[in-house]
């Protein structure tokens, strides 16, 4: 008989944002937690795990009530704990989320983040705060905007004095170096790890536009671009942002695990622009611009190439239509940067 559980409810008043950015803590992405001073608890390797904190009510182990996230020791000396992350992209860094979900008596009352832009291991003076030294609620999405500009490759957490984080999740951009790119080398333009990321949607109710241009295969379903079935005219659509102007020359898009709700057709649109277009403008603005792939039949659970593309030249947003809903797995934008 399998275990009752119960999950973390998101932030809902800052979703819709964060889904613009890419979270810098995902395993996926090769972020590791390397050191905590005591986990005695819950392993500091749960804390970046990419699935919400679940809680069950029954669940003990050899050291007592079973948490999923990283907790430590009640201190009894001076002092306090601290975990230290290497971020496996080096990245710029807009929110951080210290989730204490289901830590009720025992989250942190404080907690302060470093951060460190160093190759290897930072020293004690390569250390910047980004997060001076904060309350925390208990059971609750503690988010904290981060000023500082950045890209930085280590965190460091520290919480006052001890007790339990259920999840964090470090919300920014891959700073990608274009410069170690040779100009024909082709690269996929879109991916994040080289920087692509979404930037408007019309609806992302089962899943973020940005999970489309994450690395490797979906592994499920939830891991892709979604939509909510379309009872009105129209169809549903997104903005991608490049990682850097480049001409693509191949696309690939796939629509792994999306069997009864996959899109029937698409197209892509691409511009070269200065900025990101307001908000408010986005949607009307980036229906007039020219096509890449023009309307194009899509299957159930496949993988569709195509090798020939409209000739655009250097472009740095991508509009994707899917006619008229539905979920798409991932998209590669091959091509190279512009010279």
């Amino acid at each position: 008989m399998s275990e009752r559980f119960l999950t973390a409810a998101p932030a809902p008043e800052a979703e819709e944002l964060l889904k613009r950015f890419v979270d810098l803590a995902h395993p996926r992405l090769g972020t590791e937690v390397t050191f905590a001073t005591d986990d005695f608890f819950a392993d500091k390797s749960r804390m970046i795990q990419p699935e919400p904190a679940v809680f069950y009510p029954d669940r003990f182990d050899d050291n007592g009530k079973w948490m999923d996230g990283w907790e430590s020791r009640r201190k009894r000396v001076p002092g306090h704990d601290h975990a230290v992350i290497r971020l496996g992209q080096r990245g710029t860094i807009d929110t951080i989320d210290v989730d204490t979900s289901f830590f009720t008596g025992n989250f942190p009352p404080e907690a302060e983040i470093e951060a460190a832009d160093t190759p290897g291991e930072p020293g004690e003076g390569d250390w910047t705060v980004i997060v001076p030294r904060a309350a925390l609620k208990g059971d609750s999405h503690n988010l904290f905007s981060v000023t500082a500009e950045g890209p930085w490759r280590w965190l460091r957490l520290h919480i006052h004095p001890d007790g339990g984080v259920a999840r964090l999740r470090v919300y920014g951009t891959i700073a990608k170096d274009w410069s170690q790119v040779a100009a024909d080398e082709e690269i996929d333009l879109a991916a994040q790890v080289n920087g692509g990321t979404a930037i408007a949607w019309n609806d992302a109710h089962y899943g973020s536009p940005a999970n489309m241009l994450a690395p490797g295969t979906a592994p499920v379903m939830a891991d892709g671009w979604e939509t909510a079935r379309r009872r009105r005219p129209g169809n549903d659509w997104c903005v991608l942002k490049l990682g850097t102007a480049g001409t693509i020359g191949r696309v690939h898009i796939d629509t792994r695990h999306f069997k009864g709700n996959f899109p029937d057709r698409f197209t892509l649109r691409a511009k070269r622009l200065g900025s990101d277009p307001a908000p408010d403008v986005i949607e009307e603005a980036s229906a007039d611009w020219p096509l890449l792939v023009t309307e194009t039949k899509l299957a159930a659970h496949d993988q569709l190439e195509i090798s020939q593309v409209e000739a655009l030249g250097p472009v740095t947003h991508v509009r994707l239509d899917i006619f008229p809903d539905g979920g798409v797995s991932r998209l590669r934008l091959f091509g190279r940067k512009e010279a």
